[in-house]
């Protein structure tokens, strides 16, 4: 798919510098000239530009802030200037007047403000914001959210339970205990563009925002090709058989670490069966029906969500873009 990069979080083409990650001695020594500089991160929202939203805030890595950081900084990559990028991670910060019930819901539009940092910086949510980033900036983003949410969650090593260090920059975890070497995982997911004439099959999960259908998707189980997992999720979810089934883009969604691959397949039959324990509904949504949606003009159906890849595909789809 030619246009398969330009996907949110794709295309920005980061050197991540990975000869330099187990170079302590290179690092150090780039940091201490000048070369490098920091994002920071609070709970995976980033700190940004306030009122835009649209622009990391990079910090010099002698900021006083980045004492607060909870591990060692990430090394991210190398920008076009030479400068490395790191991420740091202040989650134990605690704001005051926190609501913490805001964050968790689907879309949270809560801004926090760090006493230390300069008031026009806000860390906000990444679902939020990711179309008004700048495809480094998202890419950046991305990565400092999802490997930085890895080292939460695997903190102890799998095979003795010891607690494990960070090493190589960030890129590996270390257990001195048993030898355990461990690295950041990424989940593949297969999310399906499947038509039959000229529809598509879409689906909602229980809890999703009011008008809110998006493309059947699903993990892809050990053992298993993109393919066949098409076919099956597919088949579970909806009672779908599926026949030629073609791989179209990927983007890396850091909610927490996934790797998602749209793939387009062709409906072998029209009657749906739903699943209720994998998904609320599915229907078949024409390519007109689906024109009134993305404009926001369709009596139940709401727009696609921007920057997921799913509103990637089917806008594609709707412009006969796909190959």
């Amino acid at each position: 798919m030619k246009r398969a990069e330009t996907v949110t979080f794709g295309g920005s083409t980061l050197d991540r510098a990975a000869e330099l990650r187990g170079d302590a001695t290179a690092l150090a020594k780039l940091t201490s000239e000048g070369c490098s500089k920091s994002i920071l991160l609070w709970r995976g929202k980033p700190l940004v530009r306030a009122e835009a939203l649209d622009r990391l805030v990079r910090l010099p890595m002698d900021h006083p802030v980045l004492t607060q950081a909870v591990s060692p900084p990430i090394l991210l990559g190398r920008e076009e200037t030479g400068d490395l990028i790191f991420a740091s991670d202040i989650s134990g910060w605690q704001p005051e007047e926190l609501d913490e019930a805001a964050l968790g819901q689907f879309l949270d539009a809560t801004e926090q403000q760090h006493p230390d940092l300069p008031a026009e910086t806000v860390f906000a949510e990444l679902r939020r914001i990711m179309t008004r980033l700048s495809p480094r900036d998202a890419e950046l983003a991305a990565t400092a959210k999802a490997v930085a949410s890895w080292h939460v969650s695997h903190r102890f090593c799998a095979q003795c339970g010891s607690e494990s260090q960070m090493v190589m920059a960030g890129w590996q975890r270390s257990c001195s205990v048993c030898g355990g070497q461990h690295f950041p995982r990424t989940d593949p997911v297969v999310i399906m563009l499947i038509t039959n004439g000229n529809s598509v099959l879409m689906g909602r999960s229980p809890g999703w925002p009011e008008g809110m259908y998006s493309l059947l998707a699903g993990f892809v189980e050990p053992g298993e090709t993109l393919e066949a997992a098409v076919r099956r999720e597919v088949f579970e979810e909806a009672g779908i058989m599926v026949g030629q089934v073609e791989y179209l883009a990927s983007q890396p969604w850091a909610f927490p670490s996934s790797l998602m691959f749209g793939c387009r397949g062709t409906a072998l039959n029209h009657h749906i069966n739903i699943d209720p324990t994998e998904i609320e509904d599915a229907i078949w949504i024409t390519r007109e029906d689906m024109m009134q949606a993305f404009a926001g003009n369709h009596p139940f159906l709401a727009p696609a969500r921007k920057g997921a890849i799913a509103q990637f595909l089917l806008a594609n789809w709707l412009a006969d873009t796909l190959d």
